[in-house]
């Protein structure tokens, strides 16, 4: 069971912005302790770059924009190593929907204007919680790629965060690391708005069933976990 945080708290999380990058928008950021400045958690680098073009598939003479993302694993990341595709798998596919879904609920396409905003996530170290992170991460360099715009009117409605929530043993715990995760019976990974506005609930359970009543829970400890990613959101963003 867990010794290292009480059930209901989140890991170290630590924004870096600014991270070296020609990108708009560049943010190194970790969940779990940083000793001597090396995070032993997980570790993701998002980058957000701005195209003054569409993508082909949208008229020409629109006039809203786009928001898409791509997801990508460091064969570093992992031990044994994780090889490096051309082209994303089917797990990465589905991992980079998600954020792109997620990024654009939060975005007015009209106020972005004919252009297109990438937003890479790239994980360094996995420890669990990446597709979260890079949720949580993706959505400070958006914001400040469109800082950077410097449009009449910002297009950002809301924020966004995410996070994991699980049953391990009987017991919910909030963003596991790799080792809770593999050992949990329910597994679910929560996104919602900053005015706590639900964008997308994935809940599995893993050769296991689970009630109403321990869904309430996990909704309730997960909610929690976005409360203060928000903060921790709104506190680097301000810096």
């Amino acid at each position: 069971m867990r010794t290292d945080r009480p059930f209901d708290e989140l890991r170290p999380i630590h924004f870096q912005r600014g991270f070296p990058s020609a990108a708009a928008g560049s943010v190194l950021a970790s969940a779990g302790t940083v000793p001597s400045g090396r995070s032993t958690g997980t570790v993701v680098l998002c980058t957000a770059s701005i195209v003054e073009e569409l993508p082909r598939w949208m008229p020409k003479d629109s006039t809203s924009g786009w928001v898409t993302a791509e997801y990508r694993m460091h064969p570093g990341s992992t031990d044994p190593r994780s090889s490096r595709g051309d082209r994303p798998d089917g797990r990465a596919t589905e991992i980079q929907r998600l954020i792109g879904r997620s990024l654009r609920s939060v975005i007015d396409m009209e106020k972005l204007g004919p252009r297109s905003i990438y937003v890479d996530c790239d994980v360094l170290r996995a420890d669990g919680g990446t597709r979260t992170l890079c949720i949580t991460a993706g959505y400070v360099a958006l914001a400040d790629a469109l800082y950077k715009l410097a449009l009449p009117e910002s297009p950002l409605t809301d924020s966004v965060a995410a996070v994991s929530v699980g049953i391990v043993e009987q017991q919910i715990l909030l963003d596991m690391c790799y080792a809770e995760d593999f050992a949990a019976s329910v597994d679910m990974n929560l996104v919602m708005t900053g005015s706590g506005r639900f964008i997308e609930i994935q809940g599995t359970g893993e050769e296991a069933t689970f009630s109403e009543e321990e869904l309430a829970q996990l909704l309730a400890v997960g909610k929690k976990g976005i409360k203060r990613l928000t903060e921790l959101q709104r506190e680097v963003l301000s810096q």
